[in-house]
């Protein structure tokens, strides 16, 4: 089973959103026996609580099924077990590798580095455009999930 882990600050907008964005495509593909998906925070700021509002609601505008959540921050274990740590931003990276212990760090990358771009998944915690999100995760899942799936 190999396990991709999808992180942002706080794990109520962007990576609950991914993760469940994700979910959905490793189910279309029948590859739930050899994938797993989980998100993530940097931060403790939201520990324990449910996505965003706004990640549901564009969620579930987009059909995307919808699965229990609640916010948790990356651990050693994570770190060990991953196969895969997404990034959303250039600060979640940074603070992803002061975390990681050094033999697991290449497994983190910046989600739109599958693009070779250095582009940002934007927050939508600041300006509530989850539509923008959504986009921006719909480009780059599909090749993340391509890459895991070889």
């Amino acid at each position: 089973m190999k396990t991709i882990i999808f992180v942002c600050l706080g794990n109520i907008c962007r990576s609950p959103m991914a993760e469940m964005m994700m979910r959905d495509l490793v189910a279309q593909r029948d590859l739930n026996q050899v994938i797993e998906v989980e998100s993530r925070a940097t931060s403790t700021y939201e520990i324990g609580n449910s996505p965003h509002p706004g990640a549901i609601a564009e969620l579930r505008k987009e059909n995307i099924p919808l699965v229990p959540h609640s916010a948790k921050q990356i651990s050693q274990t994570d770190f060990d077990s991953a196969a895969l740590i997404i990034g959303m931003d250039q600060q979640n990276i940074s603070d992803l590798k002061a975390m990681a212990p050094e033999a697991d760090r290449d497994k983190i990358h910046l989600a739109y580095e599958i693009m070779n771009k250095q582009k940002v998944i934007e927050d939508p915690w600041y300006d509530h455009k989850f539509d923008r999100t959504f986009h921006q995760l719909s480009e780059v899942l599909p090749l993340w999930l391509d890459q895991l799936s070889k």
